[in-house]
């Protein structure tokens, strides 16, 4: 069986607005839900792929505080 998880969630917001993907985000958050890691995993590699130098820079800067307080 081949499936395609990257697809499948980005299909599934296609059609999302800015606030219903805020919400996705923070619901994963809050419920603190394993089975939603991949979907963050596809969110973040759409960030990382379309972010400039500057925006990554930024991201990785709070990545790097952020699991260094952890």
């Amino acid at each position: 069986m081949n499936l395609d998880i990257r697809s499948h969630i980005i299909n599934n917001f296609k059609g999302d607005n800015k606030e219903a993907l805020q919400s996705a985000i923070e619901e994963s958050i809050q419920n603190n839900d394993e089975i939603t890691l991949p979907g963050m995993g596809v969110f973040f590699e759409l960030v990382w792929k379309n972010a400039k130098q500057e925006t990554k820079d930024e991201i990785l800067s709070i990545l790097e505080s952020s699991v260094k307080a952890e």
